[in-house]
């Protein structure tokens, strides 16, 4: 099978696309034949050892995938060859084949293509987390999405305003607030040329927001969580502009607020039953046609450094996939 390969740490021109052996099951796995695979910011970061969980190369990156069943391992139950499935891992995607554990797949909503599908679970996964388990969002309250017309951000969109919120976007361009307002935002702070203070100001008349959604980091961060509301959530949800920012805890005190870490991850694994049922809620609103990925491009694998660099280059709204055929 084909693959893209990270051989060593380093940019995505430093991948490689090559042929590799067939995957075997081991006990409770499942080989997926991929058809599509979603492009994600922490995907840019593994390559380059600089996330989290750094695997041994050479592995191929790639943490979301949609596919069929091609095999299955001893001992699973509960699915069989021939399903389509989402699945999810740390890495592995970037490929023809991934090995998925039997008991973590999602199965396909009927009717769900691979492309969106394969850009659905970890966005509207890590967005479902945020806002229903960490922030409990509720309606007639007001979120602010930070870096709101990339996969997470968009997500968060659609479902707040599912979950009775008054959602405010902010991004760094009209283009890309155009798509945040497409996709159900109720107003809009372009970072780039507003104050996103006065802005904030004037749009909840001083009060401030009750949820901050971030996955973005920087100077924003600290800007936006002295403009909650008393008694307000931050969500720290990722930090793709680079840097992690240093916040006084005394804002926290001030305002009577929480800082939330959010690591959908780590969610997934400690706390299982809750987020298949989270899954299943969130099939169900797309089965309703109530939430859908946006779909910025679609590129084969054997480009997926010129995805990867997309991404990179803070030029996506919404998701980027690849695909397999």
């Amino acid at each position: 099978m084909k693959a893209v390969l990270c051989k060593e740490y380093g940019p995505p021109e430093k991948l490689v696309y090559e042929d590799v052996p067939a995957l075997k099951p081991a006990a409770g796995q499942v080989v997926v034949a991929v058809k599509a695979a979603g492009v994600n910011f922490p995907d840019t970061l593994i390559i380059q050892g600089k996330y989290q969980f750094k695997p041994e190369p050479p592995f191929s990156p790639g943490g979301e995938v949609a596919g069929i069943i091609k095999e299955i391992g001893e001992g699973v139950t509960g699915v069989k060859v021939g399903d389509r499935v989402i699945a999810a891992s740390t890495f592995g995607g970037f490929a023809q084949e991934m090995l998925a554990d039997a008991d973590k797949l999602i199965p396909m909503a009927d009717g769900m293509d691979f492309v969106p599908a394969s850009g659905f679970v970890l966005t509207y996964g890590t967005s479902y987390h945020a806002l229903k388990d960490r922030a409990q969002l509720k309606p007639g309250e007001t979120l602010l999405v930070l870096g709101a017309a990339g996969g997470v951000g968009l997500s968060a969109i659609q479902i707040g305003k599912q979950m009775g919120a008054r959602v405010i976007a902010a991004a760094s361009s009209a283009a890309k607030l155009d798509v945040c307002k497409r996709n159900g935002a109720d107003e809009l702070i372009d970072y780039s040329s507003e104050d996103l203070r006065s802005r904030i100001k004037v749009i909840t008349g001083g009060r401030g927001v009750d949820v901050v959604y971030d996955p973005v980091g920087g100077p924003y961060s600290e800007q936006a969580l002295r403009d909650t509301a008393w008694k307000g959530r931050f969500l720290v949800v990722g930090f793709a502009a680079g840097d992690i920012p240093r916040i006084p805890l005394n804002l926290a005190l001030l305002k009577g607020c929480s800082i939330v870490g959010v690591f959908w991850g780590a969610f997934t694994r400690n706390e299982q039953a809750l987020n298949r049922r989270n899954n299943e809620e969130l099939m169900q609103m797309y089965t309703a046609g109530k939430i859908k990925p946006h779909i910025h491009a679609t590129y084969p694998l054997s480009r997926a450094a010129e995805a990867l660099n997309e991404v990179l280059s803070k030029r996506v709204s919404g998701k980027v996939v690849l695909t397999t055929e």
